[in-house]
């Protein structure tokens, strides 16, 4: 397949802001991105955000099957083009925040279980965090996930607590996965050149999550209400939070489990969020 740079050249590509459309042109970085994500001949491989197609005939050279998805219509009839000869790549003309994950994972494994699939992807910067957000919901039928994000949003991902880069992303991704940051990738690495630093990161999907929460729709609403307000005490934000517990409630639970209010939501690892959720939930 012919290089980044050269295809764009081919097809007269003019980057489309509104998609957030920065095509990397980098083939080390792309062969990395592949060797991390460590595709298999029996992996099914989701792609975000397909563009011209040279990242996914890098995975298609390996993976039993790609699933490449992308919103820009011009781009789906150049990866249709360019992609014609692998058998093995599935097109979906559709935005990621539309798709089903679990759609794909369809081929059987032992004792009656759907496969676990892996995705990849080059993500619009002003959509990462919802991205993200999307693929924890749908976690069940994932295995592993390696993206391209802006370097801020991918170290706060991964950030740990105690870092100023702590927050709920940062919760919820440890929740569910375990991140590690992988390389980054300067800004000339792209076309056009955007204005910020990447970052790859993995994310390996935990089979279970890393503690217990009994009600997660109150425990994202704690964990929000917590950092909304990083100056203020722990205490503090969550007293003046629309949280459907009292100012007596919360204090109750913050000494019952140990938790000085003082303290701040950066310093509180994720089991103490997941032990004040499931106190609080029941109160």
């Amino acid at each position: 397949m012919s290089s980044p740079l050269s295809l764009l050249r081919k097809y007269g590509i003019r980057p489309r802001k509104r998609l957030g459309q920065c095509f990397l042109c980098d083939p080390n970085i792309l062969e990395k991105i592949v060797r991390i994500a460590d595709v298999r001949d029996t992996d099914t491989v989701v792609e975000i955000g397909s563009g011209i197609g040279v990242l996914t005939a890098m995975i298609a050279r390996t993976a039993r099957r790609v699933v490449a998805v992308e919103v820009d219509r011009l781009l789906v009839e150049i990866l249709q083009n360019e992609l014609g000869d692998f058998g093995n790549v599935e097109i979906v003309h559709t935005d990621v925040l539309q798709f089903d994950f679990s759609s794909v994972c369809t081929h059987p494994m032992q004792e009656g279980r759907k496969e676990r699939i892996k995705v990849i992807g080059n993500v619009p910067y002003n959509l990462s965090s919802q991205i993200v957000l999307r693929l924890l919901e749908t976690r069940d039928c994932l295995d592993r996930v390696v993206l391209m994000l802006q370097r801020e949003v991918a170290e706060r991902l991964a950030a740990p607590p105690g870092t100023k880069d702590y927050g709920p992303l940062s919760v919820y991704v440890a929740l569910f996965t375990e991140p590690t940051l992988e390389n980054k990738v300067p800004a000339g690495c792209f076309y056009p050149r955007p204005d910020v630093e990447s970052r790859v990161i993995r994310l390996d999907v935990r089979d279970k999550p890393l503690c217990r929460v009994d009600d997660m729709d109150f425990f994202r609403h704690l964990v929000r209400s917590a950092f909304s307000k990083r100056r203020k005490t722990l205490l503090n934000s969550l007293k003046s939070s629309p949280l459907p517990v009292t100012a007596d409630q919360i204090g109750a639970a913050l000494s019952a489990l140990g938790i000085d209010g003082v303290r701040r939501a950066e310093t509180l690892s994720v089991h103490e969020f997941a032990a004040l959720s499931n106190f609080l939930c029941k109160a």
